[in-house]
C-alpha cells in the first residue's frame, strides 16, 4: 500500500514502527537510510493530514458552528 492509500491512523502506526526500528539500530546502514526516508515521508503525510483536518475544522468553526458541506478544496484556495 502507498502511503497516500493509508489513513492517518494507519501512516501514524506505520511512522511508530519505523521510529522503533531506527532506534534499535541493529539494521544495515541501508536499511537505516531507506527507513529513514520512508519516516520522513510519513511524517510529511501526517503533518498534511492534520493541516487538512485543522482547516475544516476552522471552516466549521467560523460559520458558527454551523455544519455546511463544502469542498475542501475551494475553501482551501480562497
Amino acid at each position: 500500500m502507498t502511503i497516500e492509500n493509508m489513513s492517518f491512523e494507519e501512516a501514524l502506526k506505520n511512522l511508530e514502527e519505523t521510529v522503533k526500528k531506527l532506534e534499535v539500530g541493529k539494521i544495515s546502514l541501508n536499511e537505516m537510510i531507506s527507513s529513514y526516508e520512508y519516516a520522513l515521508k510519513l511524517k510529511d503525510y501526517c503533518s498534511k493530514k492534520l493541516e487538512e483536518a485543522k482547516i475544516r475544522v476552522n471552516i466549521v468553526a467560523n460559520n458558527g458552528g454551523e455544519v455546511e458541506l463544502k469542498q475542501f478544496e475551494e475553501e482551501a484556495n480562497d
